[in-house]
């Protein structure tokens, strides 16, 4: 059944916010999966923070004109499943890389992270960029090694003190 000028214009807005919010997106070619496959890929998507949408190709054009996902409006031919990570840039690359490597009818086509399009041989290198947890808690301890050294440092000053009177007093009792 034909959509209606107004449908389409809900799902150009909807797709337009998500676009605009999104920090990846990926296209993926799906033909051949079967729907039980696409309902399982759905499902891991809703649970991992990525949106999952189907959509004509000629309105994901006009829905991300206005975004940073806008350079990958050329490649955007056949049918295609988008995947937009919200959360964490790599979710959408580590959930298609996931199912492209269970389900080979699904083909990786394109991939925009940061408004720029990324080949898609480096699919792992985007699947395995850290979440946000995961980058602050690097952050943390990129911060923390400095004041650790320098309180270990600190600490070795009056230990080795100790050290060195305490082999006095065990030289002067075998004496």
């Amino acid at each position: 059944m034909a959509l209606t000028i107004n449908q389409k214009q809900l799902i150009v807005a909807e797709v337009t916010e998500v676009a605009g919010k999104a920090l990846s997106a990926i296209g993926a070619e799906y033909s051949g999966l079967t729907v039980a496959q696409m309902t399982a890929m759905r499902v891991k998507a809703r649970e991992s923070g990525v949106y999952l949408r189907v959509i004509k190709n000629t309105l994901a054009r006009r829905a991300m004109a206005e975004t940073s996902f806008a350079c990958m409006s050329e490649a955007l031919t056949g049918p295609l499943v988008l995947a937009f990570s919200m959360d964490d840039p790599g979710a959408a690359a580590r959930l298609m890389s996931d199912f492209s490597k269970e389900y080979a009818k699904l083909d990786i086509k394109v991939i925009a992270l940061g408004g720029k399009l990324v080949p898609v041989s480096e699919i792992s290198r985007v699947a395995s960029l850290p979440t946000r947890e995961e980058a602050l808690a690097q952050l943390l301890s990129v911060m923390q090694a400095p004041v650790t050294k320098l309180a270990r440092t600190l600490n070795e000053v009056p230990g080795k003190l100790v050290r060195t009177v305490a082999a006095v007093r065990d030289q002067k009792q075998a004496a």
